[in-house]
């Protein structure tokens, strides 16, 4: 058990330095309104584009895919998103916090900590399905945030809900353009294969080099940009919404999730490298870009800031749990 402690600690608690590490440097003003407002853009923009395209390109195979395993985690993530629309519009009148918290419930972040996590849960083997899953995932999450922004938006009338505007919100969103871009060069890399042409992307390595140095500064950049945007100020006024959204992310949502998917680990034929990659759907803290997609697109960005440093704290301990009790049942 200590040792399922240390590895959910040492999963989590670097996220929560970096975070600190930005709201230390905003504190003593090397890190300026201006900066962060750029930082925010540019990390929304181009750091995290470039990231997805990255994790999904860096997929082995798309050949032997589980499609119980896929679907199940698709299926789970819509069935958590419908139930946070139902909850938290009961929760809260706000629609500026509302589209907040439905998006601090059902997101998980799985690109950052969800990818690394299953990997050290489960080895070399869990890679490949955490690289699939990211690739039906990430781009589900991001439909469904950008959805959720639209229609539930400080700046949306009430009731007027603008088809045209949520598809043009979802056809230019940086973060599905990054990740469809991924996938289609996973394709035509697929195609290649079968045709025995040795050409890849990755071999050029004047473009493949610079795309996976931006992309390992995304993370780190990502969470200082948003540790220097955080204010304590803010937990009085917001305490109630910050405790809904981090108790409903951190405990509820992976207990329908990962419970759910060991009543059916027989008949979709699920094993501990799936079931790693759950855990990083399921038990994670919200996404990181859900606070900089929340200050885009005109939500109420302060709130969700605070539901990822909220959620990284907590989810340091039931991430733990969530681990301890999967060895026990005989998952891992």
């Amino acid at each position: 058990m200590i040792d399922a402690f240390i590895f959910a600690a040492n999963s989590v608690l670097p996220i929560v330095f970096l975070i600190v590490t930005g709201y230390v440097l905003k504190r003593i003003g090397l890190l300026t309104k201006e900066f962060l407002d750029v930082g925010n853009k540019l990390t929304f923009r181009v750091l995290l584009p470039v990231m997805l395209f990255c994790n999904v390109y860096g997929i082995e195979r798309i050949g032997d895919i589980n499609l119980g395993f896929v679907l199940y985690g698709i299926i789970g993530i819509v069935a958590v998103f419908l139930l946070a629309v139902f909850v938290c519009c009961m929760f809260t009148k706000d629609t500026a916090k509302r589209g907040v918290l439905i998006q601090g419930v059902f997101r998980s972040n799985y690109a950052i900590i969800g990818i690394p996590l299953a990997i050290s849960l489960f080895g070399e083997k869990a890679a490949a399905s955490a690289g699939v899953m990211s690739a039906f995932c990430v781009p589900l999450f991001n439909i469904l945030a950008v959805v959720t922004l639209t229609i539930f938006n400080g700046n949306v009338e009430k009731h007027r809900v603008d088809v045209k505007k949520i598809l043009l919100g979802i056809v230019k969103n940086p973060l599905i353009i990054g990740t469809v871009a991924g996938l289609a060069a996973l394709c035509i890399r697929e195609i290649f294969m079968m045709c025995d042409i040795g050409f890849r992307l990755s071999g050029i390595t004047i473009i493949y080099k610079p795309l996976e140095s931006i992309k390992s500064i995304c993370t780190p950049f990502a969470l200082i940009v948003l540790g220097g945007r955080f204010e304590f100020s803010g937990v009085p006024k917001l305490w109630k919404e910050i405790v809904f959204g981090t108790v409903t992310r951190t405990v509820a949502v992976p207990l329908l999730g990962l419970v759910g998917a060991y009543m059916l680990r027989n008949i979709l034929n699920l094993t501990g490298e799936h079931f790693a990659s759950y855990v990083g759907v399921f038990a994670t803290p919200v996404a990181v870009s859900s606070a900089i997609m929340a200050k885009e697109m005109g939500a109420d960005d302060e709130l969700a800031g605070q539901l990822v440093v909220w959620t990284s704290l907590v989810s340091t301990f039931t991430i733990f749990i969530c681990v301890t009790i999967l060895v026990m049942l005989g998952v891992f």
